[in-house]
């Protein structure tokens, strides 16, 4: 490249993009004087996951500039503070910072330095802690939240824009954000590019035209639409492209890794007792099977009627409505039982000779783990493929030995679908969370790949056929039976309707494009949204979601005692709570780190108004003091002995094993 720009990687998952990324973030610091990296991610989870893996990275690092203490590091999100490693390494820092940002006040922390890490060059500082500053940090992972706030009209904006200027940005997972969340994200890479900031966008599944939208938004006019169709046009997977401002872009293909996998590719009809069936009988000789669902509630179900066949031992659920503490614990058990098998061994966890993961979709993206069999949901096919890339992950013995005889053969079971109506039908769950145009594009360029339905023999070829059947389904050229045409059409038209909405609502607070150099910025967030955080309510402003409730779950004993859960690990479970006082720090902390986020049924607006009243009824008079810091302003959802409580109109019902449940009261 010409000079340091937009470096896009695409390839498959577990192939290296975050290694690449990485020595990209080093070339281009080196060649554009970049001092830091931001690595943006979808989820917190993600970004959890990320941090180790960039605080190894940066132990690595030579710098012979760097003096102790040098460089700071930051966890962005609004759970950073319960995350170990983070605050393990705030515990760490410097002995007297003073903190100007906790609200609001100038506060003085005082901590006494480990002196195993005072030459340590990684500092997580106390004053880079506040929601405000901590980006200001040289290296960050966090939620790709904090990055589509510098393309928001908000309060200190400037300070966002000088966080990232003086960085590399990476951005994870760049097909996983929508077309609202896309027009922010656009309209920072534009800013982005006018300050020459060096950005590296990573994708197992890249849409051609998403390609080209982001060398476009990065670039801006500077680069001619003939270069920017050669972009679209290029073939071949994996896929570099480099783009700078006034420069042609450049595309590579770099030579795979040469691993490979057959799928083959089934359609599994969408009832319980088929599911169990077919379950008891691929399992006769043992196995691990993944079932992924695209709704809580599906998950749930599935679950249910699979114990009923199985056994509870023999059955785990994972899914987003946890407390925080709960589902921390269960990504690492699964990766325990099912990672990698160094980890496997690290962890002194044992591979079972039979079990059945049921999930969502918090198995996509931000789990390494490996799977025998795979039964999901239909969904995208971006999203289908990143879920087969769960099967047979690892390697795990000579020739796959270690797998049961019958499972040796990587297969994914399609269902979730009407299989018999003229036009298969996604079940509505599935519609209401991904829409019918991408579903059904889906199953368009699958239709072939089915077993039994074509000379292909039933399989898709991984990762050869990634990038085909992701341009397929996400270009425009017509795919699928002659007698689905009629229902694509209306599809793509009530699709391209959401689309241009999302488009339009997302204008409302987006920040303006870039003006020619010497305009001053007088006015940039006038009609704005005032303040913007890290919060449920914040990350509403950059996607395009209801507001939903977060909540810290308790419990009250038949004597009415208020206690934390009474399950949780490390001696934090059954401890009382007083009420006419602010728990200790420790203890108050523990409470904060049981957050459970409401589910949808929570986000329409009069159930929503209902829940506030009725959880601000039951709130903590003695919590809610300045000197609380964990637990002001939080709300508390109080479980009864059985864990069970009733909330506008809802039953719910709260288990380790299941997390939440919720059923409407009748």
């Amino acid at each position: 490249m010409p000079a340091p720009g937009l470096m896009i990687i695409e390839a498959p998952m577990g192939e290296g993009k975050t290694e690449a990324a990485l020595a990209v973030a080093e070339i281009f610091a080196a060649r554009s004087g970049a001092g830091g990296c931001f690595i943006a991610l979808p989820t917190m989870a993600t970004g959890n996951a990320m941090f180790p893996r960039m605080l190894d990275w940066l132990g690595r690092l030579p710098d012979q500039r760097a003096e102790p203490g040098a460089h700071s590091v930051f966890l962005a999100h609004s759970k950073a503070a319960l995350n170990e490693k983070y605050t393990e390494l705030a515990r760490q820092g410097p002995t007297r910072i003073a903190d100007v940002d906790r609200d609001g006040a100038e506060d003085e922390w005082r901590y006494q330095a480990d002196e195993r890490v005072a030459s340590a060059e990684l500092v997580a500082h106390h004053w880079l802690r506040g929601r405000k500053k901590g980006m200001l940090s040289s290296f960050v992972a966090g939620t790709i939240d904090q990055l589509l706030f510098a393309g928001l009209k908000s309060r200190h904006l400037a300070l966002r824009h000088l966080a990232v200027a003086g960085k590399v940005v990476v951005i994870d997972e760049a097909h996983a954000y929508d077309t609202y969340m896309n027009s922010y994200l656009d309209r920072v890479l534009s800013w982005l590019g006018a300050y020459g900031v060096p950005v590296a966008v990573l994708s197992a599944t890249l849409p051609a035209r998403r390609r080209r939208e982001l060398v476009e938004a990065y670039t801006g006019s500077t680069v001619t639409d003939t270069d920017l169709a050669q972009v679209e046009k290029a073939d071949g997977y994996p896929l570099l492209t480099g783009a700078a401002p006034q420069a042609a872009p450049r595309m590579s293909l770099p030579a795979a890794s040469g691993r490979g996998i057959d799928v083959r590719v089934e359609r599994l009809d969408d009832d319980l007792d088929v599911l169990a069936d077919r379950l008891d009988e691929e399992l006769g000789e043992g196995g691990c099977v993944l079932v992924v669902r695209n709704t809580v509630d599906r998950a749930h179900q599935a679950a249910q009627r699979l114990r009923q066949r199985f056994g509870s031992d023999h059955v785990t659920v994972a899914h987003a409505r946890f407390v925080d503490l709960d589902r921390v614990e269960n990504d690492a058990a699964l990766l325990a039982t099912f990672g990698p098998p160094e980890k496997v061994a690290e962890a002194g966890g044992k591979r079972p000779g039979k079990h059945i993961v049921v999930a969502s979709q918090v198995v996509e993206q931000s789990l390494d783990v490996d799977f025998d069999l795979l039964v999901s949901d239909l969904a995208p096919v971006d999203l289908l493929l990143q879920r087969m890339g769960r099967l047979h992950r690892h390697q795990r013995g000579e020739e796959q030995s270690e797998r049961p005889a019958r499972l040796r053969t990587a297969r994914c079971l399609v269902t979730g679908v009407n299989w018999t109506a003229e036009v298969p039908e996604p079940v509505r769950g599935s519609r209401l969370v991904y829409r019918d145009y991408p579903l059904l594009r889906s199953l368009a360029v699958l239709e072939p790949h089915f077993a039994g339905t074509a000379q292909t023999g039933g399989t898709v070829r991984l990762p050869d056929a990634i990038s085909p059947l992701v341009q397929a389904a996400y270009g425009s050229e017509s795919v699928g039976p002659a007698t689905w045409q009629e229902a694509l059409e209306k599809a793509r038209y009530d699709h391209e309707v959401h689309q241009s909405e999302q488009r339009v609502k997302a204008e409302d607070f987006l920040l303006d494009k870039v003006k020619k150099p010497g305009r001053a910025l007088t006015g940039w967030v006038d009609a704005g949204v005032g303040d913007a955080d890290d919060t449920r309510k914040g990350a509403a402003q950059v996607r395009d979601s209801r507001e939903s409730l977060e909540v810290l779950v308790v419990q009250r004993r038949v004597d009415g005692v208020l206690t934390t859960l009474p399950w949780l690990s490390k001696n934090r479970g059954g401890l009382e709570l007083p009420t006419d006082a602010v728990p200790p720090a420790w203890l108050a902390r523990t409470v904060a780190a049981s957050a459970l986020r409401l589910p949808y049924q929570f986000g329409f607006p009069k159930v929503l108004d209902q829940a506030i009243a009725e959880l601000e009824a039951e709130c903590v008079p003695a919590w809610q003091t300045k000197e609380s810091h964990w637990l002001a302003g939080e709300l508390i959802l109080i479980l009864d002995e059985n864990c069970r409580s009733r909330l506008a109109g809802y039953g719910l019902r709260y288990t380790r094993t299941d997390g939440l449940e919720v059923h409407r009261d009748n």
